[in-house]
């Protein structure tokens, strides 16, 4: 995989920077939606832009991948990030590195019907190495890179939830 050398030298300048100074490692990302048009959303963080659509049997126009297209993508690609960057970092040689993710839904929840939940019932994490490694450093590698994996912890642990509303009323 190209750029094995400068992945490694830049998570171990990372290291040596938190290691030195903790703090420098308490952030906040800040990302923010906006109804665009019907059910289209624009999504902006630092200069870049993305958009989410549902699809028309929900009511949008299925002009971009839905929320949890996004949500999945963003687990599948940390873990297969994660597994890359941790092989660089351990001097794992890697051919290859794909990330499935699949997720059970009852689509009721969110529609408000019965009592199903409006969130994921279970979700699967499929990798696929290619690799000249043995299973068992291959084992370790993915061990390693799922146990400090940020979305993998996002999906599979509670976090402290708060809302802080503002609302504007207008003229009718």
């Amino acid at each position: 995989m190209n750029g094995t050398r400068r992945i490694r030298d830049i998570a171990e300048r990372s290291v040596r920077v938190l290691n030195a100074r903790p703090d420098r490692g308490h952030l906040t990302g800040v990302t923010r939606a906006r109804i665009e048009d019907g059910l289209r959303c624009e999504i902006s963080e630092d200069g870049w832009t993305l958009a989410t659509d549902m699809p028309a049997k929900a009511g949008g126009d299925g002009a971009a991948p839905t929320p949890g297209m996004l949500g999945r993508g963003a687990l599948a690609s940390c873990l297969a990030v994660g597994i890359t960057t941790w092989a660089a970092r351990l001097g794992v040689p890697l051919d290859a590195v794909e990330v499935e993710v699949q997720a059970d839904f009852d689509a009721r929840g969110e529609l408000g019907l019965g009592d199903a939940p409006p969130g994921y019932e279970e979700v699967r994490r499929i990798v696929r190495i290619q690799s000249p490694a043995s299973e068992a450093v291959l084992v370790d590698l993915v061990d390693t890179a799922e146990r400090h994996s940020p979305y993998l912890d996002v999906f599979g642990r509670a976090q402290s939830l708060r809302r802080e509303l503002h609302l504007e009323r207008t003229e009718d």
